[in-house]
Parts: structure tokens; C-alpha cells; sequence
């Protein structure tokens, strides 16, 4: 049976995907910004713009990261200004667990729900710095196992908490006029060893009956996270080879909790780059990484791993002589380290027999080892390609993260998306109004 490709834009806020220095990239603050983006998803029928979240700015040295764009507005509330000035694309949120509690995020994205008549969706992460945790009353930072032990139990509340109002908890009383409710309506009560709470939620049933769930981990408690709780991944693997190997392993845990397969989604996050023709685009794409990749943003990238002030390194010049230092980062603070799960010391043996294959410099070795182009080349290939690992089983769709903000969906949209109408494998309008239904998902 042929799928339908799913559709997505990601617009990424602090990153180092982001080609500041070309003259179209915009402010990633102002709200012009967020509209065109936006507008330009809709009008290629996406089903969702999908919008990161930082808690903290940067820092790296104890510097602020000016290497990325300063500034984090807040989720929510461009969201749901999103919801006016968009009318069918839906909406999602990155928001955190480990510093929030569930009633006030139950509550907002249920009132985002409403607010845009069932677009709204939740990307479930947790914070494994203490960095960020800084911020936040609590303070600290929670263990790996203790991050999705945590998640899934804020999950399981906000669950309870949507679900503490029924479709009919408010009637029309024909006589009176008035509204009428159940006595009981929202109230809930749960105790764990995360939290302790009792009350009454104030917000109805949305018209999704629960905002969609998004699920970005990839560890193994991450996939089963989802294979339990989510309705779509947003996956790193946007490669042939690794993109089936994911999509098997994580569509395969769903039996196990009395799941369908077309009950989860896997859409990886895809960058991409079009060109007239195939050379043209290959070109552009090889520009594009330099510009990505400054000399700076290289010493940067490699004294994460390597956890010492390298300032004073010519990047293009060879990797340092010296090792990694060992122990907790020191460098990195407040950034997803290459250090978190590996040896780093490994890691730059593997860097340096890369430059001794390739006679790489260090810039080099970090554009090889950072490349970020999922997709290179004509509208007529990117649209094939994407086609064939959709029904290849490699993903469902795809989340496109374009290097130029808010203008970079603008060639996408007008020369892509058309290929894949006449392939008859992408929708042509929506013909539902939620994202639930955009996804092929049921009600719960």
C-alpha cells in the first residue's frame, strides 16, 4: 500500500544550523519572523511547525555562546499567536519536564487545544543539566534514569488531568438556558514519588480530546518512552540505513504495549539543500557548511569534547596533539556535549584517523563529523528520495529544519511539495482540522 508523506517545519531557534551571516536570515524574535515561517508551512499543507525550547542561554568558557542567535521567546505564547494568523496547520511545543509541573503545562496546552480548535502538540523533553536547572526553584538536575522515570509519571498526570473531563461533562439544559456539569467534573487525585496532587482541573475536554505527544529521546529508555507514550518521534536519523533500523526497532515495541504500528509516527529532523540541478545543489550545500562552520564555531565544537580553552588553536591547522581531559565537563556549560555518552578520548582517536584518511584540518574534521544536509540536490530528487524512504519504511515524513529563517521554506514549498501532489503521495488541502487528523490519529 502506498503512504502518504508526512510534512513538518521545524523552526529552530538557538542552533547552530542557522546561516547567520547570510543577508536573508531574519530575527528569530520578532514575530514577522514566526508568521512567514508559519504561513509558508500552511500554505504547503505541513501538518505542524514544530518549535525547540532553551531554558538558559548558552555559555561556553562562562561566556555567553554568541555563536548562536541570543534570545529564547516563550513557547506558549507564540504559539498560540501562531493560532491566529494560521487556520489549519498544527501547532507544537517543546516543553520541559523536569522543571515544570503538570498541572500548569496540562493546562496550557489544553487551552492551546481550544484556542486553535485542536492543533495543539506536546514535545515531551527532559534537562539533564544543572546548568539549567539553575533557573528553577528546585534547582540541581535529575539522573538519566531518573529524567524519563519522571517524564513519563508527568505524562501519565497531565494524562489524567485531560482526560478528568469527558466530551459530555457539559450540557445545554433546555429549559433554563444554563450550562449544566457533572458534580465531579475534573477532579483528580494522584500520588507518586514525583508528585503528590489533588484537585480540580479547570479546563474542558479539548477537540482533540488530548493534544497530540511528541518524543524526541533516542536512548533506550527514550524508545520505549515512546513506544509507551507518544504519538510521533522526532528522530535524528534522517540517513537510508539508519532510518529503517530505527523506524523497525521502535514500530516493533508496540505490541508490547497493545499498540498499532500506525499508532506512532517516525518523522526524523531533515535539513536540505535545492539547487537548479543536482551539481548546482551539491555546490550550494558544500557553501552552506562552510558558512555553518566557521573557524570559530569549529574550536568551539571541538573544546566541548576535548573540555580545554583552545582558543589559541589554528582550526585550520591539525586536530590538537593533546588528549581530551577527563572527568565532567567544564567547557560546554548548558550545551548537549558530545561528551555525554562516550569517551571522549575515543572519540578523538576516531577524529584523528579521519583527518589522517581524508588530510583533514580541524574545521574540516568537524564539518565531516557535524554534517547536517539531509537532502542535496533538484526539486525533482529531493521529492523522489523523500518518497522513497517513506515507503521504504525508513520514516513516515520528515521535519525540515531549513539553514535560512523564516524565508528558507519559501523554494520547498513552491517547487517540492507540487512533485509530491503529482505523485499522489502528499495531500493537495487538509481535509480535517485538527493535527490529529492531519497525522492519522485517532481520538482518544
Amino acid at each position: 500500500m502506498t503512504k502518504q508523506v508526512h510534512l513538518a517545519a521545524h523552526f529552530p531557534g538557538v542552533n547552530n544550523t542557522t546561516v547567520w551571516s547570510d543577508p536573508a536570515a531574519g530575527s528569530h524574535i520578532e514575530f514577522d519572523s514566526f508568521v512567514h515561517f508559519a504561513q509558508t508551512a500552511e500554505r504547503a499543507k505541513f501538518d505542524f511547525l514544530f518549535l525547540a525550547e532553551g531554558l538558559r542561554l548558552r555559555e561556553q568558557n562562562g561566556l555567553i555562546y554568541d555563536l548562536d542567535v541570543v534570545g529564547r521567546p516563550d513557547t506558549f505564547t507564540i504559539l498560540a499567536a501562531l493560532g491566529a494568523v494560521t487556520e489549519r496547520l498544527g501547532l507544537t511545543g517543546t516543553i520541559n519536564s523536569t522543571f515544570n509541573e503538570p498541572l500548569e503545562v496540562a493546562r496550557q496546552f489544553a487551552t492551546l487545544d481550544h484556542l486553535t480548535e485542536g492543533r495543539a502538540a506536546w514535545n515531551v523533553v527532559t534537562s539533564w543539566d544543572e546548568f539549567t536547572g539553575e533557573n528553577f526553584r528546585r534547582g540541581g538536575y535529575l539522573p538519566k534514569d531518573q529524567r524519563y522515570a519522571r517524564a513519563k509519571q508527568f505524562l501519565d498526570v497531565a494524562t489524567e488531568l485531560w482526560d478528568s473531563w469527558r466530551d459530555d461533562d457539559i450540557v445545554a439544559d433546555k429549559e433554563s438556558g444554563q450550562f449544566l456539569a457533572r458534580p465531579d467534573v475534573g477532579t483528580f487525585a494522584h500520588r507518586d514519588d514525583q508528585f503528590d496532587i489533588a484537585g480540580q482541573f479547570n479546563v474542558p475536554r479539548t477537540p482533540q480530546g488530548r493534544p497530540v505527544i511528541f518524543q524526541a529521546g533516542d536512548s533506550e529508555e527514550g524508545r520505549e518512552f515512546a513506544a509507551a507514550k507518544a504519538d510521533a518521534i522526532f528522530s535524528r536519523h534522517s540517513t537510508f540505513t539508519d532510518g529503517q533500523e530505527f523506524y523497525a526497532d521502535v514500530k516493533g515495541r508496540l505490541a508490547a504495549y497493545d499498540r498499532r504500528p500506525e499508532a506512532l509516527l517516525i518523522l526524523p529532523a531533515a535539513t536540505f539543500v535545492l539547487g537548479d540541478t543536482d551539481a548546482e545543489a551539491a555546490e550550494l550545500a558544500h557553501e552552506v557548511r562552510l558558512q555553518q562552520v566557521s573557524g570559530q564555531t569549529a574550536i568551539k565544537f571541538v573544546e566541548q569534547l576535548w573540555n580545554r580553552d583552545l582558543a589559541d588553536h589554528d582550526p585550520d591547522g591539525p586536530l590538537p596533539e593533546i588528549d581530551p581531559l577527563p572527568g565532567e565537563n567544564t567547557v560546554a556549560k548548558g550545551r548537549a556535549s558530545v561528551r555525554l555518552h562516550r569517551d571522549p578520548r575515543e572519540i578523538a582517536r576516531e577524529w584523528r584517523d579521519l583527518a589522517a584518511a581524508k588530510n583533514l584540518t580541524t574545521r574540516e574534521v568537524v564539518i565531516e563529523v557535524t554534517g547536517r544536509q539531509a537532502f542535496i540536490g533538484s526539486a525533482k530528487t529531493i521529492a523522489e528520495t523523500i518518497n522513497h524512504f517513506v515507503q521504504s519504511d525508513a520514516s513516515d515524513g520528515f521535519i525540515l529544519v531549513p539553514h535560512i529563517t523564516p524565508g528558507g521554506l519559501d523554494r520547498f514549498a513552491d517547487e517540492v511539495v507540487p512533485l509530491l501532489q503529482e505523485a499522489g503521495v502528499y495531500r493537495t488541502d487538509y481535509t480535517g482540522t485538527t493535527l490529529r487528523e492531519h497525522l492519522g490519529l485517532a481520538r482518544p
